[in-house]
């Protein structure tokens, strides 16, 4: 278990030394308890909801960045979840958030989906955003500045995402 780690959303009693070896490399990690309304007819959990939570593990990781003030806009190119084991209610899941590959104009961002219940990676997860300025319609590319934060995080996690 790591101790460094920047979290979101993680409840006090897991923010020292709960991280789980298997997210060591990734800088950001969003809590996500599952809740019972999100089963599916099989009772595992619907295949749709991991979508809604790389979401909010993505706004969090950009947002820990300083990359998303509610001014830029960004759309979802691409994204894909494979699923590795099903997951039940009770459980709460830890999203490990980095970064792939940074372009001009665009990140992929990969997610490792793990279950604290199996204490396991259950799913794994790749989404390629593309920024936009503020009309909606024209790429807007990264800054400097941001490259280097971002870079920077990574690094400090022993990762090093493609450029």
């Amino acid at each position: 278990m790591h101790s460094s780690k920047q979290m979101v959303n993680l409840p006090a009693d897991l923010l020292d030394d709960q991280h789980p070896e298997a997210l060591a490399h990734y800088p950001i990690i969003h809590y996500q308890p599952i809740h019972w309304g999100e089963m599916d007819a099989f009772n595992h959990l619907n295949n749709v909801v991991y979508y809604r939570y790389s979401e909010s593990a993505r706004i969090g990781y950009l947002e820990a960045l300083e990359m998303f003030d509610g001014n830029m806009m960004t759309v979802l190119a691409q994204s894909s979840c494979q699923y590795l084991k099903p997951v039940t209610y009770p459980d709460t899941l830890l999203l490990g958030v980095r970064c792939q590959r940074l372009g001009n104009t665009s990140i992929v961002l990969e997610y490792s989906y793990y279950s604290t219940a199996q204490e396991t990676i259950v799913a794994t997860a790749e989404a390629v955003i593309v920024r936009l300025e503020s009309n909606g319609k024209d790429k807007l590319p990264w800054t400097e500045a941001e490259r280097q934060r971002l870079f920077a995080l990574e690094k400090k996690f022993g990762h090093v995402p493609k450029a």
